[in-house]
């Protein structure tokens, strides 16, 4: 029991399951607009299982496929990936297992979802592979957590509408903004292992400003939903609250980049939980 026990702590820390926070409030968001308020416990269920096993499978391809990269950097060589602790063969049944149950959790929602799943998973795999050959990567990962509001709304209503697109617009500027800044910390190592990222290509000052343009962006493609969604006082203030949040986790990094992780964790994990109070209240 103990062993099985070590085995799943292994596993999550493998895929930080607790980042899930950065994407479940925006699958909320959108099934509460789509539904106009509560969406019921089966879709509740079915959709936090299915950002989980998105989230599951995507970061096992990136571990899996990052092992030998993961390896030679100090500030990752101690995963339970690349020490030993999860073999290759747990890593690859652990993917197959959440793309699986991905598959089926899509399969009980409707057929759109269905339809949408297999596509859904090649893009939130291409991760790993586009930093091997292009700086777009940081857009990639914006992309997949994007995708999450987007399958909100097809769960709820079966299509995509147009508020739902801003949104996801927003949430792939804002995630990509915050991996910039969370990549600052690899420069060299990139640089060194001919890894691509915008920070190794354009150093540290333009990547910063790239993602104040990327986070400007993101407040107006979350402002284009509030208007498109006909939201009113409490989806507005989660904006101004937004704005106010990035502009702090700026501040941080710009001051000090000992503060990386505390801008990347906390700002950004408070942010999305205040963005889901506030929309709670909102469709109340």
């Amino acid at each position: 029991m103990n062993n099985f026990k070590t085995k799943l702590a292994n596993l999550s820390e493998m895929v930080m399951l607790q980042h899930s926070i950065f994407s479940l409030p925006f699958i909320f968001i959108a099934m509460l607009v789509a539904g106009d308020g509560w969406f019921g416990w089966k879709l509740f269920f079915l959709g936090t299982f299915a950002a989980i096993s998105a989230r599951n499978f995507a970061m096992g391809v990136n571990r899996y496929l990052d092992r030998d990269v993961d390896a030679l950097n100090p500030r990752t060589k101690n995963r339970p990936s690349v020490d030993g602790r999860v073999s290759n063969a747990t890593m690859i049944g652990f993917i197959i297992i959440n793309a699986l149950f991905f598959i089926l959790i899509a399969y009980f929602i409707n057929d759109l979802a269905l339809k949408l799943s297999i596509p859904i998973l090649l893009i939130l795999g291409a991760y790993t592979l586009f930093k091997r050959f292009s700086s777009l990567a940081h857009l990639i990962l914006g992309i997949s957590l994007g995708l999450a509001p987007i399958a909100g709304v097809v769960a709820v209503s079966g299509e995509i509408t147009l508020w739902s697109l801003y949104l996801a617009v927003g949430v792939m500027f804002w995630v990509a903004g915050f991996d910039l800044l969370y990549s600052l910390q690899d420069i060299e190592f990139d640089k060194a292992n001919n890894l691509h990222s915008i920070p190794s290509k354009f150093g540290a000052k333009n990547t910063m400003y790239i993602a104040k343009v990327f986070h400007i962006l993101t407040i107006i493609f979350w402002t284009l939903f509030v208007m498109d969604a006909g939201l009113t006082f409490f989806a507005q203030l989660a904006i101004i609250l937004s704005a106010m949040m990035l502009s702090y986790e700026h501040y941080l990094i710009n001051k000090d980049f000992t503060k990386i992780d505390k801008a990347f964790f906390t700002v950004n994990g408070y942010l999305g939980i205040l963005f889901l109070i506030l929309t709670i209240l909102e469709v109340m």
